[in-house]
C-alpha cells in the first residue's frame, strides 16, 4: 500500500501552524549587535518553520534543509547533482535479487555526542524505526519510512503498509548488510533519504524514552525532536539551539567531521514566510541568502549584484482531476477537452523562471524513464469545445480548488497560475466555479480527500527513479484522482518490480504512455526553483533536489 505524501506534509505542517509564535522578534545575534554578514555567520530564510530536528519523522523540505546539516545517510547525492554516491557507506552493492543490501562503512566517523559510527549503529536505527509502535505508525509521522520499507514489526495503524523491512545485520565492525523481502525500485535511492539518516544509538536510546501521540491533524512530537540537545547525527554541522520564538535554528560547525569541514563556523536558519520579506531581509543585509526566489525579483536581484542561480529541473507541477467529485470527469473526452484547452506554454512563459518547460507527462524529461512517445494534448480551444460537444458536456460547470498563502519551486504564484488556466477554460465554454483554500491543512485535507474536481498541485523528487514521481500516485487507487484503471496500476507496479535497470527505464517509458492515454490529470509544467545568495558570498553548488550543503559556503 502506498502512503500519500501529502497527508504527511498536511499534517506536519498543521502541527507546526497550531504551535507557531508571532513573528516580528529581534533575533538572539541581533541583539549582540551581530549581523548575517558577519564573516562566522552565515544566515539562511527559508518559507516555513522545520517540523521536527529528528528527519525521521519529517517529510517536508524545509525541515531536511535544515537536518541535511547535521544527518547523514548511507548514501548521498553527489554535490549539484542527483547522481548516487557514498555517504556514510563508502561503497554498496546487493546480491542479484536486490532484497541483500551490503554497505562497506567509513572508518573513523564520530556522532556529535562523542560516540563511535559502525555498523552496529546503522542497524540501531533500522531496528528502531522497524519497532515503532503507536502514533509513530501514522503515515503522519513516519511517511518516508513507510514509503521505502513498508510497514512495521507489529503493524498497529490500519493503513500501514506490509513491512518490506526484514533486518539489518552487523556483518563486522564496519559492513552492514540490510535484507528486505522483495526488490523495490525504491532502492538503493531510499538509503539516501534524511528521514532514513543515521543517528547516534546513545541519542536512539533516549528517543525511545519519549513518545509521539495524537492523530490526524493533531499529532504531538516528541520533546526531544522539538529541541536541540538529544539529536546527534555526523554531519559537518552539529544543532545547538532551536529559538522558535525568533523562527531560528543555529548550528555550529562539527570540528570532528570525518570530511572536509565547514567553511563558516555558525549557520543559522531563519523563517521568513514571503518571498518579499526574504528578498528585503537580503537587500538590508540581514540575511546571507534566501530560497524560493520569485521569478520577476530574478533580474532586479542580479542587477543589484546579488546571485542568483538556478537549480536543474526536477518537478512536475499538474491539474489534478478527481472523478468521484464530478462525473463528467470520468469520461475521457472531458478530460482530454481539459487538457487541450489549457495554454502550458503561456503559463511556463509568463509565471515560471527562464528555463522552465512545459510538461508532457507525470515527471520531467531528467528524470530516467520519461518518454518521447507519450500522447500529447496540444492548445486547442476549438479542439476542447469538440470534444466537450461529442461527451454532451457542452455546458460543463466545475469546482476549481487552488491555494493561498504558499509559494512551492514548482509553483510560484498560485493564484495567478490559476486565473489564466481559468480564463483558458472558460474560453472553451467551461464554468468554473473558483475554490480558494488556504494552504495548510484547508488545502492539502480537500485534495487529499478528494473533495476537488479541479485542483493545483506538484512534487520535487527525492532520487532519480521514475516510480519517485509515477509511483506517488498512480501504482494504486488514490482519493485525490478518483479512478480505478487496472492496466495503469499494474504497468507502474510492475516497473517498479524490475530488478535490471535498463529495463526499468523501459518499463517506466511504458507506464507513461499509459498514464497519458488515460489521462487522469494534466501535467502542466517543470521548473528550475531560484536560489539567492549575498553579493559577498561564495555560494554552495545548487542542487536539483534541493539538497544544498551548507558547509560548502564560505565569504568573499
Amino acid at each position: 500500500m502506498r502512503i500519500l505524501k501529502s497527508r504527511a506534509v498536511r499534517a506536519v505542517t498543521a502541527a507546526l501552524a497550531v504551535g507557531m509564535i508571532a513573528t516580528g522578534c529581534a533575533s538572539e545575534r541581533g541583539k549582540d549587535g551581530d549581523k548575517g554578514g558577519d564573516k562566522d555567520t552565515f544566515v539562511f530564510a527559508g518559507a516555513g518553520d522545520p517540523g521536527s530536528l529528528d528527519p525521521a519523522l519529517a517529510s517536508d523540505g524545509e525541515t531536511f534543509r535544515v537536518t541535511r546539516q547535521a544527518f547523514e545517510a548511507l548514501l548521498e547525492h553527489e554535490s549539484g547533482g542527483s547522481k548516487l554516491v557514498g555517504g556514510l557507506a563508502e561503497t554498496w552493492s546487493s546480491n542479484p535479487a536486490g532484497t541483500v543490501w551490503t554497505f562497506n562503512l567509513r572508518k573513523g566517523v564520530k556522532f556529535h555526542d562523542g560516540e563511535a559510527f559502525n555498523a552496529a549503529a546503522v542497524c540501531a536505527n533500522y531496528d528502531h524505526w522497524f519497532n515503532w509502535t503507536g502514533t509513530y505508525q501514522s503515515s503522519a509521522v513516519s511517511y518516508y519510512w513507510q514509503s521505502i520499507m513498508g510497514g512495521f514489526k507489529k503493524n498497529e495503524d490500519k493503513e500501514a503498509p506490509k513491512p518490506n523491512y526484514k533486518s539489518c545485520t552487523a556483518k563486522d565492525e564496519n559492513t552492514a548488510v540490510i535484507e528486505v523481502h522483495e526488490p523495490s525500485a525504491n532502492l538503493p535511492g531510499g538509503f539516501s533519504l534524511q528521514a532514513l539518516a543515521i543517528h547516534s544509538p546513545k541519542a536512539v536510546k533516549e528517543y525511545e524514552k519519549q513518545a509521539a501521540s495524537g492523530k490526524g491533524d493533531a499529532i504531538t512530537y516528541p520533546k526531544y525532536s522539538q529541541e536541540a540537545g538529544t539529536v546527534a547525527g555526523t554531519g559537518p554541522y552539529k544543532i545547538v539551539k532551536w529559538n522558535k520564538g525568533n523562527k531560528e535554528v543555529s548550528l555550529e560547525r562539527f570540528d570532528d567531521y570525518w570530511g572536509d569541514k565547514a567553511k563558516v563556523k555558525n549557520l543559522v536558519f531563519r523563517t521568513i514566510a514571503t518571498e518579499e520579506g526574504r528578498r528585503q531581509a537580503l537587500q538590508a543585509g540581514d540575511i546571507d541568502g534566501y530560497d524560493l526566489v520569485s521569478p520577476a525579483d530574478v533580474k532586479t536581484l542580479e542587477k543589484e549584484g546579488f546571485q542568483v542561480p538556478t537549480r536543474d529541473v526536477f518537478n512536475i507541477f499538474y491539474v489534478g482531476m478527481t472523478q468521484e467529485k464530478n462525473p463528467a470527469l470520468k469520461k475521457p473526452q472531458v478530460r482530454q477537452a481539459i487538457a487541450h484547452a489549457i495554454d502550458r506554454e503561456n503559463i511556463v512563459k509568463t509565471q515560471l523562471p527562464e528555463g522552465g518547460k512545459a510538461a508532457t507527462q507525470f515527471m520531467p524529461d531528467t528524470v530516467a524513464g520519461w518518454s518521447d512517445k507519450v500522447p500529447t494534448y496540444p492548445f486547442d480551444t476549438n479542439k476542447a469545445k469538440q470534444l466537450l460537444a461529442a461527451a454532451g458536456e457542452s455546458k460543463l460547470k466545475i469546482e476549481f480548488c487552488y491555494p493561498t498563502e504558499v509559494t512551492r519551486p514548482y509553483m510560484p504564484a498560485p493564484q495567478d497560475i490559476f486565473e489564466l488556466m481559468k480564463s483558458d477554460l472558460e474560453k472553451a465554454g467551461i464554468t468554473v466555479t473558483p475554490k480558494p483554500m488556504k494552504w495548510a491543512p484547508d488545502y492539502l485535507d480537500a485534495t487529499e480527500a478528494g473533495a476537488c474536481a479541479l485542483h493545483m498541485l506538484g512534487w520535487t523528487g527525492d532520487f532519480n527513479d521514475g516510480y519517485n514521481f509515477i509511483g506517488t500516485w498512480f501504482a494504486e487507487y488514490d482519493k485525490q484522482w478518483g479512478f480505478k484503471d487496472p492496466a495503469v496500476f499494474s504497468a507502474v507496479t510492475a516497473a517498479s518490480k524490475e530488478t535490471d535497470p535498463a529495463k526499468r527505464v523501459e518499463a517506466y517509458k511504458a507506464a507513461n504512455e499509459k498514464i497519458m492515454a488515460y489521462l487522469p490529470g494534466l501535467p502542466i509544467s517543470s521548473s528550475p526553483p531560484a536560489i539567492a545568495f549575498g553579493k559577498n558570498v561564495n555560494p554552495p553548488k545548487v542542487s536539483p533536489l534541493t539538497q544544498e550543503n551548507f558547509a560548502e559556503v564560505s565569504f568573499k
